[in-house]
């Protein structure tokens, strides 16, 4: 098969962890008799000091012209800490999600057998650990109407949903629980906000074509403490953008590190195939950036944007045995164990598939 893949390094450890899911993903492409095309492009803050843009218009046509987009990290530390910033990295993720119509992104959280112990959390508590959240993209607050008044004392943000942005979010997440244990949780805070209340009711009207799905409303206030409780009882979540954007870094910690999960935005076009962590730019250059997250995000690229399930469970596989055999970065090692950098991790992954 041939695939041709956009390739969207973008800021700090982003190119250092996406060589190793290349790596990985080259090794696939041989070990199974694929061809792949990548195509480099400009993101983030790279991207503003080369063109001045975070995603330039021929990025976007990079990603229209692939079959997938398989992305780094965004985001430095000069815009962060400058608040007057006209243009940030993160602008350019929000316009990529809107333009290539990402409306879903899908943020699984689950728990490594040989890593329990590493989680803050106790291991009666997270094992069986494997749920799923949906979060809404492209709406919501972080794309409603805002702005200052009185003299720049007061500021505004809007958060607004329609009822066709809730129901092509919730369609996904029935159907997914549909191939999981038939368990969905809407999460919002309907006693509060209209637009929570706006999701409920679409929810609870498209239950009759699910019959077979349980569907619990939970509040998000709940779920978060739920979440550090047991959060094995949860199998998938659908929730608006804000209220998933905090969830799910929550959620991501229970495996023991921010390093390990990967995720996908899906939507009407082309997926967009990312790890959950961010650009780590005190890690720059330095070689010591967890990269299984971004050959997970690999691995969920095969399986979801080409259907190559078999290449999808055998980047898994390789990296179950990478941790059991303890061949990780510095953020998993553990008293005087070896610390392995970034490289040498993808390196190791690459050699056991071929």
């Amino acid at each position: 098969m041939k695939l041709k893949i956009a390739l969207l390094a973008g800021d700090g450890i982003g190119p250092e962890v996406i060589d190793q899911a290349v790596k990985v993903s080259d090794a696939i492409a041989k070990k199974f008799d694929h061809q792949i095309e990548w195509m480099p492009a400009l993101t983030g803050a790279v991207a503003i000091d080369a063109v001045g843009e975070p995603y330039p218009d021929s990025t976007h046509e990079v990603c229209l012209a692939s079959d997938a987009v398989l992305f780094g990290a965004i985001g430095h530390p000069r815009f962060d800490n400058d608040p007057s910033a006209k243009v940030r990295p993160e602008q350019g993720l929000l316009k990529m999600r809107q333009k290539l119509g990402l409306f879903a992104n899908v943020r699984p959280t689950f728990t490594f057998p040989s890593l329990i112990d590493k989680s803050p959390l106790k291991r009666e508590r997270i094992e069986g650990t494997d749920l799923v959240f949906l979060r809404e993209l492209t709406g919501g607050i972080y794309f409603g109407e805002r702005g200052r008044k009185d003299d720049g004392n007061t500021a505004f943000d809007t958060c607004t949903y329609t009822r066709s942005e809730i129901q092509r979010l919730a369609k996904k997440g029935f159907e997914l629980a549909m191939t999981r244990s038939k368990k969905l949780c809407c999460v919002d805070k309907a006693n509060v906000l209209e637009s929570s209340r706006l999701w409920r009711e679409t929810v609870q009207l498209m239950e009759k074509d699910y019959p077979e799905v349980e569907v619990a409303y939970e509040f998000v206030d709940a779920v978060a403490m739920r979440l550090v409780q047991w959060p094995n009882s949860y199998d998938v979540l659908i929730t608006e953008n804000l209220f998933g954007d905090i969830l799910t870094d929550e959620a991501s910690v229970i495996s023991g590190s921010m390093g390990l999960m990967p995720s996908a935005s899906v939507g009407s076009k082309i997926g967009l195939f990312e790890p959950i962590h961010g650009s780590f730019p005190q890690a720059t250059g330095k070689d010591i950036a967890n990269p299984l997250a971004t050959v997970l995000s690999a691995a969920m690229m095969f399986e979801m944007a080409f259907g190559l399930h078999e290449e999808g469970a055998l980047i898994r596989k390789i990296v179950d045995q990478s941790l059991e055999e303890g061949i990780v970065t510095e953020d998993l090692v553990e008293g005087n164990d070896k610390a392995y950098k970034t490289s040498e991790v993808g390196d190791y992954l690459a050699s056991q598939i071929k």
